[in-house]
C-alpha cells in the first residue's frame, strides 16, 4: 500500500500561528521530516508514536541536501506510511516545497500541501507593522534575501523602488549590506523607514529600527541574530504606535512547564495569553495500571467507607474510567462523603458530576491529612486511589487519628520521561529559558533525570508548593513558591518575578 506526504507549513514558530488543518494532520503522521526553522511549541505537537527525521541544524545536526530530504520523503511514503514534512513558514514560499514534490509526482506518490502562515507577515505583525497601509503604500513584495557565496544579486532593485511598496526581504541578514546598498542605487530615499526584524512571534523578538542607509551599522552595532527578516518602508514607523506584544507581561520571557503532559495544556494557554513563549516540556506521563483488581475489590464494598479521597486529577479520571470499564453505577457512591487535595482535583471531579464535600485550606498532603483527620467522628473507613507513589504526608497524618481505616490503592504509575525532539540540557545551558514550572515533586524528578548534569543553581524554579520546593532545593535550584497550590497562584507568582526582573 502507497502511503501518503503531507507538506504542512509551521508558521514563524508561535505554535498558535499552526493552521488547524496543520494541526489535525500533523497528530496522525507515522513520520514526521522537520527542519530547524519549526518553532519548539509546533514540534512539541508531535505525536509520541511518530517516527522523528530531523533534516536541518538543529542540536549539532549538519543539513541534510535537498535531494536527500526529498528521497526520504519518497522512501517512507512507499513504506505505506503517513508522511509529514514540517516546515518553518510556507512550504511554497520560498521553502523548496516544489522541488520536494518533483519527485513524489514522478512516482504518483499522493500528497498535500497545507500552507503555512508566513513571517513575512507574520513577523512585522508580531511588531506592529502593518505591511499595507492606504496612507502608505498599496502593495507588498516578498524576496528573498539570500544569495550564492561569491555571486551578484539577480534583483532588479530599481524596480522594486519604483514599486512604491512595503518590501520583506527573507533569509537577508548575512547579506544585509548588499541589499541597502542596492536599494540605494535603485535610487530609493536614504532616509526611507526600515526594520531588521529578530526571531519574530518567540521570546527572543527584536526590532531594529533605522534608515536603508544606516540600517546595516546599527544592525551591527545592536547585533542580530537569525531567524530574521528585512521590512523597508514608510509602515516601519508604524512600529512603536502599534507594537502590542511588549506590551504584555510575560513578553521576552520563555518558560518551561512540567506538568504532566495530559494536564500541561491549560496552564501553557494562560502564559501564552500574557505573552510568554511557553516550552512544554512533561517531565512525568502517568499510565493508567492495567490490574485494577485492587481497586475493584474496595468498590464492591464501597457502601462502608465514609470517604473517597483524592489526591490528584489524574486518580479521579482513573478512579472513573475504572467505573465505567466495569459498568459500575455511579449511585454506588450516593453515601460516601469526598475530599480533593486542591482546586485541579476538584474541577476533574465536577467534570463527573460531582462536588466535593472537603478540600484542604492549604493544598497539600500534610494539610489534608491533618484537616481531614479532624473531620472524622469515631471509627471511619477512608479509601485513597492514587499514584503508586503517593504522598506520605497524607497517610501519615491520618493514621495518627485513632480508629480510622485508610485503604490507599494505586491506580496508576508515573514514568519520567524527555522530549524526543528538543534538547532540554542545551535550551538551559544556553540560557534560553528564563522560568521552569514545577507543579510536583515528581515533575522536579522527572526533569532532573531528563537533564541530568547541567548546573541547577542557574534553573529558576517557580514551584507549586512547599513540598515541591523541598525537591527543588534539594538540587540547588533557585526557587520561588506560590502562596496557593493551584495554577492560577503559580502564574500570579510567575507574572509577579518577570514584572520585578523589568523594573
Amino acid at each position: 500500500m502507497t502511503g501518503k506526504v503531507w507538506l504542512i507549513g509551521a508558521g514563524p514558530s508561535d505554535p498558535g500561528l499552526l493552521t488547524l488543518k496543520g494541526k489535525e494532520v500533523l497528530e496522525q503522521a507515522d513520520v514526521v521530516v522537520y527542519d530547524r526553522l519549526v518553532g519548539d511549541g509546533v514540534l512539541n505537537m508531535i505525536p509520541e508514536t511518530a517516527k522523528l527525521i530531523d533534516v536541518g541544524k538543529r542540536a549539532g545536526n549538519h543539513t541534510m541536501p535537498q535531494e536527500q530530504i526529498n528521497e526520504v520523503l519518497l522512501r517512507e511514503a512507499q513504506k505505506g506510511r503517513k508522511v509529514v514534512r514540517l516546515k518553518g513558514g510556507d512550504p511554497f514560499l520560498f521553502g523548496r516545497g516544489g522541488e520536494e514534490l518533483e519527485l513524489l509526482a514522478q512516482y504518483h506518490i499522493p500528497y498535500e500541501i497545507v500552507p503555512g502562515v508566513t513571517s513575512a507577515l507574520s513577523v512585522p505583525a508580531y511588531n506592529g507593522i502593518p505591511v499595507t497601509h492606504r496612507d502608505f503604500c498599496s502593495s507588498v513584495h516578498i524576496i528573498t534575501g539570500h544569495k550564492k557565496k561569491g555571486e551578484t544579486y539577480d534583483i532588479d532593485f530599481e524596480a522594486l523602488v519604483r514599486t512604491k511598496g512595503t518590501l520583506v526581504f527573507l533569509m537577508g541578514v548575512a547579506a544585509l549590506k548588499d541589499i541597502c546598498e542596492g536599494l540605494l542605487k535603485g535610487g530609493i530615499d536614504p532616509f526611507m523607514p526600515a526594520a531588521i526584524l529578530q526571531k519574530g512571534t518567540t521570546a527572543r523578538q527584536k526590532r531594529i529600527l533605522a534608515t536603508v542607509a544606516n540600517l546595516p551599522e546599527e544592525a551591527e552595532k545592536q547585533g542580530v541574530e537569525t531567524p530574521a527578516i528585512i521590512v523597508v518602508g514608510r509602515v516601519c514607523n508604524l512600529s512603536e504606535e502599534f507594537e502590542w506584544r511588549e506590551k504584555m507581561p510575560l513578553f521576552g520571557k520563555k518558560i518551561v512547564v512540567t506538568r504532566p503532559k495530559e494536564l500541561v495544556s491549560r496552564m501553557a494557554k494562560k502564559l501564552r495569553e500574557k505573552g510568554a513563549e511557553v516550552l512544554e516540556l512533561p517531565a512525568i506521563r502517568t499510565v493508567m495500571r492495567e490490574d485494577q483488581s485492587l481497586l475493584l475489590e474496595k468498590l464492591k464494598e464501597i457502601d462502608s467507607y465514609q470517604w473517597l479521597v483524592f489526591t490528584s486529577p489524574t486518580g479521579v479520571k482513573v478512579f472513573f474510567k475504572v467505573m465505567e470499564r466495569e459498568k459500575i453505577d455511579v449511585r454506588r457512591l450516593w453515601k460516601i462523603k469526598m475530599a480533593v487535595i486542591g482546586e485541579g482535583t476538584k474541577k476533574a471531579l465536577e467534570e463527573n458530576g460531582i462536588y466535593p464535600d472537603f478540600m484542604p485550606t492549604v493544598y497539600n498532603g500534610e494539610i489534608l491529612g491533618k484537616e481531614l483527620a479532624s473531620l472524622c467522628k469515631g471509627e471511619e473507613r477512608i479509601l485513597i486511589p492514587r499514584a503508586s507513589f503517593g504522598t506520605e504526608e497524607l497517610i501519615k497524618e491520618l493514621k495518627k487519628k485513632e480508629g480510622l481505616t485508610v485503604d490507599e490503592i494505586p491506580t496508576y504509575d508515573t514514568v519520567y520521561e524527555s522530549s524526543k525532539v528538543i534538547n532540554e540540557k542545551e535550551e538551559f545551558e544556553k540560557e534560553e529559558i528564563d522560568y521552569a514550572v514545577f507543579t510536583s515533586a515528581s515533575t522536579v524528578r522527572g526533569f532532573a533525570k531528563a537533564v541530568s548534569g547541567i548546573d541547577f543553581s542557574k534553573v529558576k524554579a517557580v514551584c507549586i508548593g512547599r513540598q515541591t520546593q523541598a525537591e527543588a532545593e534539594k538540587l540547588g535550584m533557585e526557587t520561588y513558591v506560590s502562596e496557593k497550590a493551584a495554577i492560577d497562584s503559580v502564574i500570579e507568582l510567575t507574572e509577579r518575578l518577570c514584572q520585578t526582573e523589568k523594573k
